[in-house]
């Protein structure tokens, strides 16, 4: 069986993580660049996947803008995989955001002084490095970061089951956490923050064994 060649990359530029917001157009123009350097480097079909939010599909969407030839493009299409780490506050499935004020949003009738009195977000918002102080969490209120590697490496192994992804090159555009997550699993290392449409190539060989590191499509174009 011939190996399966998986793209997950970090969504385009955004101007805050203040909730669901937009891609900057700076970000999409950015996008549209990686898109055609994908094309470049890679010939088969491409199926473009997103994970749930705004700013992964606009960066998703420009991508294949990117890419230009339609005819070997499929999707973007939302997947469940790609989704931000399950977290909870109050019993409510939350994303994390950078203030009390935003986590209170995801919330019913949750005020900001409530977020902010929950000890485990509390530190959250103070990090300097949220995502990485958050990698080191054993017992989050949710998702751990080992449980997001296994979960995006059983999400690619999958695709290389028999099926309408055979032959087919994978993208998927998702958020920082799972990148860094997925990165730290197989290289032991924490990569920091990827770049934006920046993350990590994964190899599913024929023996159905995962390699991961580091991509950066543009950086051979600078």
């Amino acid at each position: 069986m011939p190996d399966t060649t998986v793209l997950l990359l970090r969504h385009g530029e955004v101007a805050s993580h203040r909730g669901d917001v937009p891609v900057t157009r700076d970000g999409l123009l950015h996008a549209e660049r990686v898109g055609s350097a994908l094309a470049d480097r890679f010939g088969q079909p491409i199926t473009l996947l997103y994970g749930g939010t705004r700013r992964t599909r606009e960066t998703a969407e420009a991508i294949g803008r990117g890419i230009g030839d339609r005819s070997r493009v499929q999707g973007p299409v939302d997947n469940f995989a790609l989704r931000n780490p399950d977290m909870y506050a109050a019993g409510s499935r939350v994303n994390m955001v950078s203030s009390a004020e935003t986590l209170a949003e995801q919330v019913p009738d949750m005020t900001a002084e409530q977020a902010d009195a929950n000890p485990w977000w509390a530190h959250f918002f103070s990090a300097g490095d949220r995502i990485g102080w958050w990698l080191a969490q054993t017992d989050p209120p949710g998702e751990t970061s080992s449980d997001l590697a296994i979960r995006l490496s059983r999400f690619a192994l999958s695709i290389a089951d028999p099926g309408p992804l055979a032959g087919r090159l994978i993208v998927g555009v998702t958020h920082s956490p799972l990148l860094r997550s997925l990165l730290l699993a197989h290289t032991g290392r924490d990569p920091g923050e990827p770049g934006y449409v920046t993350g990590a190539h994964v190899t599913v060989g024929g023996d159905r064994t995962l390699h991961v590191d580091a991509i950066d499509l543009l950086a051979a174009t600078r």
